[in-house]
Formats: structure tokens, sequence, C-alpha cells
């Protein structure tokens, strides 16, 4: 006997991500009723957190910057960097869906997205670019405007905000790094903006200048109060409900409270993967074996595909995630993603005995993987050693050093991970790695970077190396010796910013079962399905793109939408 409906709507989205809430949007925009649920307190996922790149092939923002764009150069360059279980009609989706997606978000939405140049992260592949604009990034958006909701909108990471709490934009990236001119002037400036937001500044830490993540999480959000689609906080997915082999609803606990809740056009999983799940990690991605180093939220613990999993859904690509190289300060529930660091000249990065065994300024992605392998294989690398001197520790921020602040004057936290020496031979014992092969790889890499040069692992040749390279230094932006003491170390980690292995999906994001037959009413986007990158990462935003666009796609496709 069927059991009473507690609610009815006829779209459910479980998940607030960014993907999660532009499928939503799309629902409602064609006339569907709506409903978001998140089961953590805050807001956003981890989609709030980032700096909310997104990868889209041929857009009209990159037309209008010059950059005239196809999407089958796009799809011959990731069709060559993705597994080859991923179905060509799966990347061809996307390609071909990305730029129409950002066209609809922009008209229905006040985000404004900018291509940049930002170069694709293996450029030199056959269909990369070189010169980027396939990558673009949000300008910021008033969270004042979100009124109470910017209270239970996620944090910005620390690794994407300013002393914790102060947001910046990508824009201000380089004015920051390098203090350029007038770089002092606009810090002043935000700090004031941030402290005399009062009383609301008294009362939240929140920085209601809204960028990166946090102005496309709250930017969707404005478009969903405007649709007045609700989004329940503290709730969490039990369990999908099926008849006849169809999803028809979900069981979830609203606030402590269990609750039947009927979707008459379909469910719409959108719950990030398992980064916090160690279970999970283990059962599945033993080479990314840490939950503690993931930089993904508190709430990506795999219930969406376990979910789908029950009710029939086949998996694909577990083994998977978004690697990447972390700095892990102690307390702190994540590990801090190392991107702009390891490109800038004067530093290294070593294993445990001391030795060079990657190019360091390559993409996040191949240096985590690199790094995982290294451990896996010899189990010397988790943590490697990221080497700086006296020059790099004042030109530069480290993690979560700044250039400007004395080392006495750090965090406590900090200081107890931080190694300093006057010579590289103290710094070797501080570190705990045999001396005299530390020496002979910072006399071997001095020596070449001198002359800009790197001929063992060729640091500065790629085009995306040299994005966050120093300008300043030639003959190579990325290399200079490392010869004024004193000389520090940090410890930095095989980690990833999330899993991306999970629900098997065809080309319109329906959920696929073990016979190869769609779930009916079931749909999945994010990590909480397969990504059509496989194990690659081909640019920047292939994270944040795609859950957008397949978000978009699962839409239109359960309202009966053309997607034009």
């Amino acid at each position: 006997m069927n059991q009473a409906w507690d609610k009815e709507i006829d779209v459910l989205v479980v998940g607030s991500g960014a993907g999660g809430m532009l499928s939503a949007l799309v629902a409602a925009k064609n006339h569907a009723d709506v409903l978001i649920i998140e089961k953590e307190a805050l807001w956003g996922g981890t989609s709030a957190t980032s700096g909310a790149g997104i990868w889209i092939p041929a857009s009209d923002q990159a037309a209008a910057a010059g950059f005239h764009d196809n999407v089958e150069d796009a799809f011959k360059y990731v069709r060559a960097l993705s597994a080859d279980n991923v179905p060509d009609e799966n990347i061809r989706a996307y390609v071909t869906n990305a730029s129409k997606m950002l066209r609809w978000m922009g008209d229905n939405t006040e985000i404004d997205y900018h291509a940049f140049p930002y170069p694709d992260y293996h450029a030199e592949n056959p269909g990369g670019s070189p010169t980027g604009y396939r990558t673009h990034m949000p300008l910021p958006i008033d969270g004042k405007r979100l009124g109470k909701d910017v209270r239970t909108l996620r944090f910005a990471s620390p690794a994407a905000s300013l002393f914790g709490y102060l947001n910046w934009h990508f824009d201000e990236t380089y004015l920051l790094l390098f203090r350029g001119p007038g770089w002092f002037w606009h810090l002043t400036k935000s700090l004031a903006r941030y402290w005399l937001d009062w009383p609301f500044r008294f009362t939240s830490r929140k920085d209601r200048r809204l960028t990166l993540g946090n102005a496309l999480a709250g930017g969707l959000r404005l478009a969903l109060n405007e649709q007045n689609v609700p989004l329940w906080l503290r709730t969490s997915l039990e369990e999908l409900i099926l008849e006849d082999g169809k999803v028809v609803g979900a069981r979830v606990n609203h606030q402590g409270q269990p609750l039947r809740i009927r979707a008459r056009k379909g469910v719409v999983l959108a719950a990030g993967g398992f980064d916090k799940n160690q279970a999970m990690r283990n059962a599945h991605a033993p080479l990314y074996p840490s939950a503690q180093y993931s930089g993904g939220t508190s709430g990506n613990t795999g219930d969406a595909i376990r979910a789908g999993q029950a009710a029939g859904a086949d998996t694909m690509n577990m083994q998977s995630a978004w690697a990447a190289p972390v700095f892990y300060v102690p307390g702190e529930d994540r590990g801090r993603l190392c991107t702009i660091e390891r490109a800038l000249p004067g530093c290294i990065m070593v294993n445990q005995s001391g030795k060079r065994y990657l190019n360091e300024a390559a993409s996040y992605h191949v240096v985590g993987q690199q790094m995982a392998r290294q451990q896996r294989d010899h189990g010397d690398a988790s943590p490697s050693w990221f080497v700086f001197d006296h020059t790099y520790r004042h030109n530069y921020p480290v993690g979560p050093l700044y250039p400007l602040v004395p080392d006495w004057a750090q965090n406590g936290m900090v200081k107890t991970i931080l190694k300093k020496g006057r010579t590289i031979a103290e710094l070797a014992g501080e570190m705990g790695v045999d001396t005299a092969p530390f020496e002979a790889t910072i006399a071997r890499f001095n020596s070449h970077a001198a002359k800009g040069e790197d001929p063992d692992f060729h640091r500065g040749a790629a085009a995306y190396d040299k994005m966050y390279g120093d300008p300043r230094v030639s003959p190579n932006p990325c290399l200079r010796p490392l010869n004024k003491g004193p000389f520090y170390a940090m410890p930095i980690y095989p980690g990833d910013i999330g899993t991306n292995g999970g629900l098997r999906t065809d080309p319109l994001a329906r959920v696929i079962a073990a016979d190869g037959k769609p779930v009916e009413g079931l749909y999945a986007i994010g990590n909480s399905a397969a990504s059509a990158m496989g194990e690659s990462y081909p640019g920047a935003g292939v994270t944040i793109g795609p859950a957008l666009t397949f978000g978009y796609i699962a839409a239109n496709h359960l309202t009966g939408s053309n997607q034009e």
C-alpha cells in the first residue's frame, strides 16, 4: 500500500552548489514547482568556496575579446585527455551546450562572467588554447541584496580570501601579489569597506562583497529568490523512492523530521562527491586516501551516489579525484589548495629524501597526481616539502603565510608547521631530510635557474606554467635561484578538491542503470556524476563548468524544454 506524501512538487534538487542551484533555476523558469534541499546548515556547497572559474568553449564573451574558438577544437582537446570509458556523446554534449548555458545564465541572473587569457592546462595539445579565453570568471556581487540569506552562505575557502575573511576578485590577484601601483591604497579601501560594514560586521565575519565562488552562489540565490524557489537547510536525502522502476520522489530528513517528498518530473542529484567519506575513499580511491587533506566541504560524503546505487544506478571512475597539492594547517577542516605559489620564482618542492621529482609549475591536478603516485610507489611524498628562500618569503604569499607579516607574528598553528634554517644544511635538519642530497638538489637547481633553465622538469616551458610566474623576472618568470637565507620549508600534501567519479550518466544527465538503460526520473550532475573529463583536468573551470552545463541540460530535459 502506497504511503501518503508529505509534500508534492515537480522537481527535487539535492544539493545547493552552483550546478544544483542553476538546475533549479532553469526548471523554475520553465514553470516547474521546485525544491532544493541541502543537508548542511550553510548553502552554496564547494562551489561557494571555489574560485568559480568555468571552462566554456566558443563563448560570446571569448568572441568579444577577439578569441574565435570552435567546439570541434574543444572536443578534440578534451577527447584526447579524457578516459576511454567516457562516451564521445557526453563530451560533445558539454562542449556544445556550455556556451548556451552561459548565455542563458547571463540573461536570467545578475552574474556577469568575463573570459580571461588563462591558458588551458595542456595548451600545447591539439585543440588546446595557449592564449586562453575558455576560462571565465565572475565579477563581484553586492551580498547585501541577499538579506538574511548571506548569513548562511558558505564562507570562501581560506585559500581564496585574504586574511581568511576578505574576499578578493581574480582581477585583484596580480595587483596584490606583485604589489603593483596603488596596491596599498586598494587594500586599505578593501579593509575599510569590510570593517566599516556596521552593524553586520559585528554579528558576522562575512564579507558582503561577494567574489569568486561566493559571487556565483550568491547570484544564483538572488535569482532563485525572485522565482520563490525554497532552499531547505539541514535537510538530508535518506532514500530515493521508486515505483515500477521509476524514481518518483525521496525520503528526506528535514531538520529532524522525516518527510516523503514526491517529485512529479524528476530528482536531480547535485550533492557533490565523497570527498569527506573516508570509508568510500578506502574502498574506491586508494590513490587519494586522505579525507582530511581534501579541499571539499564537510557535507560531501557520497550520500547522493549511494542513494543512486540503491536505486539501481551504475557508477564509473570511482577511483578518480580532482587531484591537488595542499597545505594543511592543524585545526582546519580541509586542505588549502596550492595554486599560485608553485609557479613563482625562488621555490622548489622536494620529497622526504630532499630531491625534486616534478615540475612544480604544472597545473595543480597534474602535480597532485604526480605527488599521489610518488607516495604510492615510493612512500616519500606525503608530505613533500615546499622550500623557499628569504627573498621569496618576503615577496610572495605561501599558503597561510603573508609576505609583509614577520615570522614571529604568524598564527600559532602556522608556526608549528613552518621550518626555518640559516643555511640549507640547517633547514635540512629542521625538515628531517639528509643534508647531502638536499644540498645537491638546491645546488643543481640554482645553477640552472640562474640561466632560466630547468633541464630536469622543464619548469616554465609550457604556456600554463607562466600563468602564475612573476613577469618581472627574466628570462624565465618561474625560475630564480634560492640563494638568500634564511631558508624556509612547509609540508605540502597530495590532496584534492573533490572526488569526480560517481553515477554513470548519459548526454542528458540521466542516470544510467547497470543494464545500460536510464533510471527514469533520476539525473545526476557535478561530482555526484562521473565527470566527462575522466581522470584529466583540461583547464581551469572543468569542475564547475560541466556541473552548470549538465544542470542546465537536465532541467530542460525533465521539464520538456528544447534547451534553446
